[in-house]
């Protein structure tokens, strides 16, 4: 398959299980994007079976005490934390790199660089050796992940080669497909319970 149909298909299954794909032409446009989603979004928003469900008068009144909202956004490209850092600056978000382990709630935006995509899953995968890479995209509210374009592959076997060379070093690497979900209680569907409420996937368009 062509990149372009690709694109089409990861974009087509991803949305199918609750994820945001949309285009970017460069690094830039996304960190813009990123922070727009931050500006945007509401605090402290729980879905249950697809629906808004309302806050408790404790977690409402703990949600007002938020002074700022904050993005992390651990071992992004030079290039892009300078953009990213001056685009949080002029919006008075704040920006974090490191220290996740002693922050593991009220993470607005966790942002990483996803290595691979697989098209017929509509799954990101997202590799490091970091653990801020690690808990910056399982405790956000939202989860935001950069996919190159031409890293995508057809399926789970096309990524294989790889996976063997990466298997080979201790590392963090997960397959991340849609927003966290679960229906353990009385079999209704909660997004975000034991990760991100939404996942969104930025497709990089190759230079």
């Amino acid at each position: 398959m062509t990149t372009p149909n690709l694109v089409e298909l990861l974009t087509q299954k991803a949305s199918l299980v609750s994820a945001v794909v949309r285009p970017v032409a460069s690094m830039d446009e996304a960190m813009a994007y990123v922070t727009d989603v931050c500006v945007g979004k509401e605090a402290c928003q729980i879905l249950a079976s697809g629906c808004d469900a309302p806050l408790s008068d404790t977690a409402e009144a703990l949600c007002e005490t938020k002074q700022e909202k904050i993005i992390c956004a651990p071992q992004m490209p030079a290039e892009a934390m300078e953009t990213l850092s001056g685009l949080c600056a002029e919006k008075g978000i704040r920006l974090i790199t490191s220290g996740m382990r002693s922050r593991l709630g009220g993470i607005d935006i966790g942002l990483t660089m996803a290595v691979a995509g697989i098209a017929d899953t509509g799954t990101v995968v997202v590799r490091s050796m970091s653990e801020e890479v690690r808990l910056a995209s399982m405790v956000a509210e939202i989860h935001i992940a950069v996919l190159p374009a031409s890293s995508i592959v057809a399926d789970s076997y096309a990524l294989e080669p790889t996976l063997v060379e990466w298997m080979a070093q201790p590392d963090y690497t997960a397959f991340v497909t849609g927003p966290s979900r679960t229906a353990d209680i009385e079999r209704v569907l909660a997004l975000g319970v034991h990760g991100p409420l939404e996942l969104h996937i930025l497709i990089l368009e190759d230079k």
